[in-house]
């Protein structure tokens, strides 16, 4: 059974970034545990984590409640910046 804050960071609707993680720790896996390997997805996961974080400070500012958009809220920034 995972805790509490292990089912936190696997909900999409807390944690924006759950694909990089996965895809950070599958190349770690495949690869030996070796980080040098890996850069480029440790790289998404960093600049995932910075947009989102940024997007979470706006908002804040803003007043806006949640902090973190939902899922489903996250795709329609994503598709809207790309």
């Amino acid at each position: 059974r995972m805790s509490r804050r292990a089912q936190q960071l696997r909900d999409r609707d807390i944690n924006p970034c759950v694909a990089e993680t996965d895809a950070s720790r599958k190349c770690m896996d495949e690869n030996n545990y070796n980080k040098n390997m890996c850069t480029g997805y440790f790289l998404k996961y960093k600049n995932c984590r910075k947009f989102w974080h940024d997007i979470k400070m706006e908002r804040r500012r803003n007043g806006v409640k949640p902090e973190m958009p939902s899922a489903e809220e996250r795709k329609k920034i994503l598709d809207s910046v790309e």
